[in-house]
């Protein structure tokens, strides 16, 4: 199945404690339905000095389920995602509130 979506989106958080916040999508992992999402769902990691890493309490994006994000639409406001097949021939994807093409 195509990618609904996709690493450089911007994403609005629908569901959990950082519902309402929105970010870029750095990251998808698709076998573990989860993305990381610039600024949000934020954790501190507790890592000891190891080499040139001098250790100490670093933040740091945790995954979040597909399930809780959806495509920013061009106002900021989330919207679903849909298909559609162009008269060339290529399938983009499409914002289902606006009807405007997410992939151009």
């Amino acid at each position: 199945m195509a990618a609904k979506i996709k690493k450089g989106d911007k994403v609005v958080v629908l569901a959990g404690r950082d519902k309402g916040r929105a970010g870029e999508v750095i990251r998808v992992m698709p076998t573990e339905e989860r993305a990381l999402v610039r600024g949000v769902n934020m954790v501190q990691r507790h890592t000891k000095p190891q080499g040139v890493n001098e250790g100490g309490i670093i933040s740091k994006e945790a995954p979040i389920h597909l399930s809780n994000l959806a495509i920013a639409d061009k106002d900021g406001k989330p919207s679903r995602v849909g298909f559609k097949k162009l008269d060339d021939g290529r399938k983009v994807r499409v914002a289902k509130r606006t009807g405007d093409l997410i992939d151009g």
